[in-house]
């Protein structure tokens, strides 16, 4: 007799939670920062509101109202001089899951479900203290595969910015693991370490591959960090998280594309109607916008219109990983961008670099580089007001080291040769400049080129050279550095050792510099008959 009384009951739920079509609530100042809206603390108005498509502005009681459906995620965009309460893994808590039924069943858990909306659903804001001069961190593609790489992740990267000062806040760029999403909450203990707040976004190595749609795609990943679309504020700056992982690819059903959703534009469209057109407005997302080496690696029609919503800012900087490589790019009018001055995308290098691949190190960390020649590392981003400059860290080296520098080590005097002074400038890009000069002379321009890293060919050779195993895994396969200049080595010099200096100006303005040396010996002679 219990069974018509259960299912008439589960009956009313689901028609209960099908009704709910508006959420309501309050973006209060916590006072007491308990996560509780008590009757003395206000409202805080002005502040926006999302559902993932549609924005809202609080009322001057501090009250928001905003449609829902069935699968929501409820979040407030960080107002300018506040901040948001963290959990005990520093993961910033700005929303609210709204799935009454859960996520569907897959292969790595989802969202439990979440049943009827509570009556008010609100965001506790903390007033601080925000200056428009600050710093943020950048991690590109952990993508740990196993539990020894997320050890080689917290060793080699996190340990090397553990307790970090005077950095407000960190960002890592999808692939936050490889694959196996159970590696999500070791990853969120490695990075804890760091001690500061930090952000996510999700890579194509972060997605359920047994979801049947796009929008179900991301369940697990919203099972541990919250929205895979969201925004927040920072001094005079403004901040754009999307997830542009289109899985399954819309062409045949299969992989995956780079683009955006049209609800996601609707986001970001809505979005912006209450930023300032006088703030930087930072994009971060996990493929980058420029077309691959592969082909067709980013839908035309949803960068076209990103860049249609951004049309009205002169500031702006979007941010990208995926690719382990480092690249700046800049879109023209002729690339579709709508304003005269180009729109800079920082393609960053990844703290897994080549995949925790090459030689193991003193505390057996693989070296890792990266196959343009760029070491693994991260990035500090840092602002003042809404104009930013990007300091690339290479993980074990000083930070001064900026430039890789390779030369033969000995080489005829007086003879021709084919070889040459190279110069893999991390950062920089076919708009930089850099000079060389020889024994404390004469500056010279060095050439530009789009070519494999030869410091990183001979990185390849040793492997391949080797009459034992090295441990290990051997690199991938060079790629094309875009940040590679060449020189001509002088041989009408003295014999004796000679030293190079080589200066690199950024896009910033900065210079940064590397020596390095070559040998000049007396040609060999060359035997009769051979």
């Amino acid at each position: 007799m219990k069974k018509p009384l259960v299912l008439l009951s589960a009956m009313l739920f689901s028609l209960a939670v099908q009704a709910q079509t508006t959420v309501s609530g309050y973006v209060y100042g916590d006072a007491n920062s308990n996560g509780k809206k008590e009757r003395r603390e206000k409202g805080v108005a002005g502040v926006a509101v999302t559902n993932g498509r549609e924005v809202a502005l609080t009322d001057r009681q501090g009250k928001y109202e905003l449609p829902v459906g069935r699968e929501n995620i409820i979040s407030v965009i960080k107002p300018r001089g506040y901040k948001v309460a963290l959990n005990k893994e520093n993961l910033p808590q700005f929303y609210y899951i709204h799935k009454p039924q859960g996520s569907p069943d897959l292969e790595f858990k989802g969202v439990t479900a979440t049943g009827k909306l509570p009556k008010s659903v609100d965001f506790a804001v903390v007033p601080y203290e925000e200056k428009e001069e600050f710093t943020a961190l950048l991690f590109g593609d952990p993508q740990p595969y196993t539990k020894e790489e997320v050890d080689y992740f917290a060793r080699g990267i996190v340990s090397e910015v553990k307790g970090v000062r005077n950095v407000q806040f960190g960002l890592s760029l999808g692939d936050l693991v490889g694959n196996d999403l159970s590696l999500f909450n070791p990853y969120i203990k490695a990075v804890r370490n760091v001690g500061i707040p930090w952000y996510n976004l999700l890579g194509n190595h972060d997605i359920n591959f047994d979801a049947q749609s796009d929008s179900l795609s991301d369940e697990t990943y919203e099972a541990h960090f919250g929205p895979a679309n969201y925004a927040f504020n920072y001094g005079k700056v403004h901040f754009i998280v999307l997830d542009d992982v289109l899985y399954p690819d819309p062409r045949d059903g299969k992989s995956y594309w780079g683009g955006f959703r049209e609800d996601q534009l609707d986001f970001v469209e809505n979005d912006l109607k209450f930023v300032p057109k006088d703030h930087l407005v930072v994009l971060a997302f996990h493929i980058p916008l420029s077309e691959s080496e592969e082909g067709d690696a980013f839908r035309d029609k949803d960068r076209q219109r990103l860049f249609d919503l951004l049309a009205d800012f002169p500031h702006t900087l979007s941010l990208s990983a995926h690719t382990h490589l480092q690249k700046q790019d800049f879109f023209s009018r002729e690339a579709g961008w709508k304003q005269d001055k180009p729109h800079h995308h920082y393609n960053a290098g990844t703290t897994s670099g080549d995949w925790y691949s090459g030689r193991l190190d003193k505390d057996g960390i693989p070296e890792s580089t990266m196959r343009d020649g760029t070491p693994k590392g991260y990035a500090f981003l840092r602002f003042d007001g809404n104009r930013y400059v990007i300091d690339y860290k290479a993980a074990g080296h000083p930070k001064e080291y900026q430039l890789e520098l390779f030369a033969p080590k000995v080489v005829p005097q007086g003879r021709r040769t084919s070889a040459g002074i190279y110069a893999n400038f991390f950062m920089g890009s076919g708009q930089d400049t850099v000079m060389y000069r020889i024994d404390g002379g004469e500056w010279k321009e060095m050439a530009y080129q789009q070519d494999y890293d030869p410091a990183f060919l001979n990185r390849l050779h040793a492997w391949d050279f080797a009459e034992a195993l090295v441990p290990g895994r051997r690199p991938s396969n060079a790629a094309r550095s875009t940040h590679l200049w060449r020189g001509n080595i002088p041989t009408d010099l003295e014999l004796g050792e000679h030293t190079i200096e080589v200066k690199a100006t950024d896009m910033f303005g900065r210079q940064f510099t590397q020596k390095g040396s070559y040998r000049l010996e007396a040609p060999k002679a060359v035997k009769e008959g051979i």
